[in-house]
């Protein structure tokens, strides 16, 4: 491992890319020491603390954003929104590209229709970026967390609102192009790379929190403090939970494929064996963060319609003030009812986004047309029907992992009293996000390595003949 690492640097190309993918995102990070102009930093980060310990709707959407977006609404600065708007604008024209004729045709056409495609998408982040921006600031003025000088009307306030939607949508545009930069210069994938970097920044915060709250004893621990046992068993489910991520990321399901064979004169060529992969996991990330998502509406609007009714009410003893505070209650993150539908939802989005991505008559064509089948099987439609429900039973699997994974977290939040921020490295999508960019940074390490007759990091540093790989200079 040690040596594979060395060799990276060994290669004055890899090492180039290697240097620029890092340079890219130390600019990235230093983007969060520049501050929106009007918004007072200190109240924003004190009220985001307090919303976050409540449980709150304002803090869910705090951690909802900053996990999610790569930046961070609890500091106000230019990269506030993060690569958010852009993911989402990507996401809208995946969707739309199986469902919209036009779309799928300019897909067809290649490179030609892809950059037609990809300046649409960022049309899209623009308007995205002033929307989000927009509501992002009339939230901070009317709670209050702008400094007096820019709270009131007139000038002083079209001023906050002008400079701040230049200020953010300039930050998500800037964070754009240098994933765009990493792509072509760097290595890795330039958004997933950027949305790593800011999951991963918090983790010396997470591990501060541990290190301030441990306690040595075994016997009395306070309600605020963890003890030994405690981080032992942190430790532990860090390491396995991650382990499992790994495990069903790279699993795959295998189908036997039969090449047919051809005879020309007095040879015959092909007849060979492959298979054909299918992801356990197909969907990704993407399920459970089209669930979170959804799911932060049902109890935002329900802590607000409570609170409404018992601000009519007075008392709060009415019945519509009593319906609606059992369902706020009942929908809060970590109850029973919220974990219930969030499950659902993981379920459903998961079949939903296999059912987009994944395309079995496709797939049966291009076998067919490569000369391939499945042994046993007819080309053509029952080939496309077992490969839909080898898809199915597979995406139920995956689908429960994912459910686990969303709920380890708020098990952890809940049941032992650890903060989210803490919590979140045990499972949740970060912790895939995180899983799924290393696994491809290091296959693309690899693969440059192993071009270059180096030894790679999966590498067992021998070659089959037996003596070990030679390092090729230059």
């Amino acid at each position: 491992m040690l040596q594979a690492f060395i060799n990276i640097f060994r290669i004055p190309e890899l090492r180039n890319r290697v240097f620029f993918t890092l340079g890219m995102l130390i600019i990235y990070r230093m983007g969060f020491w520049v501050p929106v102009l009007g918004v007072d930093q200190t109240v924003l980060a004190d009220a985001a603390d307090k919303a976050a310990q409540g449980g709150t709707a304002f803090g869910r959407i705090v951690q909802f954003a900053s996990v999610f977006s790569g930046g961070d609404l609890a500091q106000s600065t230019i990269f506030g929104l993060g690569i958010m708007p852009y993911i989402t604008a990507s996401i809208i024209f995946q969707l739309l590209q199986s469902v919209l004729p036009a779309l799928q045709e300019l897909k067809k056409e290649g490179a030609s229709g892809q950059q037609k495609i990809t300046e649409w998408t960022r049309y899209t982040t623009v308007g995205l970026c002033i929307f989000q921006g927009w509501m992002w600031l009339t939230y901070m003025k009317t709670q209050g967390l702008v400094t007096p000088q820019f709270a009131e009307g007139g000038t002083s306030g079209l001023l906050f609102y002008v400079t701040g939607l230049v200020s953010l949508t300039a930050g998500s545009l800037f964070l754009m192009w240098l994933g765009e930069q990493i792509d072509k210069h760097g290595i890795g994938n330039g958004v997933s790379m950027i949305l790593t970097a800011g999951i991963l920044a918090r983790m010396p915060s997470a591990v501060q929190w541990v290190i301030e709250h441990f306690n040595r004893s075994t016997t009395s621990v306070e309600a605020s403090q963890i003890g030994l046992v405690g981080v032992l068993l942190l430790a532990a489910g860090f390491v396995v939970v991650t382990a499992g991520a790994i495990i069903i990321t790279v699993a795959q399901r295998r189908i036997p494929i039969q090449q047919a064979k051809l005879t020309r004169g007095r040879k015959v060529y092909g007849g060979q064996r492959h298979y054909l992969p299918l992801r356990v996991n197909h969907a990704g990330v993407m399920p459970i963060i089209f669930a979170s998502s959804i799911m932060i509406f049902p109890s935002a609007i329900f802590e607000w319609m409570s609170s409404r009714a018992i601000a009519v009410d007075g008392s709060g003893t009415g019945w519509w003030a009593g319906i609606t505070t059992f369902l706020a209650a009942n929908f809060a993150v970590g109850k029973y009812p919220y974990i219930v539908v969030e499950i659902m939802m993981i379920y459903f989005f998961s079949y939903f986004w296999t059912t987009v991505q994944f395309s079995p008559d496709e797939m049966s064509k291009q076998l067919k047309e490569h000369g391939s089948f499945i042994p046993g099987l007819r080309p053509g439609p029952r080939t496309a029907e077992y490969l839909e429900t080898v898809m199915e039973r597979i995406t139920y699997v995956g689908a429960g992992f994912l459910a686990v994974i969303a709920v380890i977290p708020t098990f952890v939040n809940q049941q032992l009293g650890i903060p989210f921020f803490v919590s979140q490295f045990l499972g949740g999508t970060g912790l895939l996000i995180v899983v799924s960019v290393s696994l491809d940074l290091v296959q693309r390490l690899e693969a440059n390595l192993l071009m270059r007759n180096y030894a790679g990091f999966l590498a067992a540093g021998t070659d089959r003949a037996g003596p070990r790989v030679r390092s090729a200079r230059g």
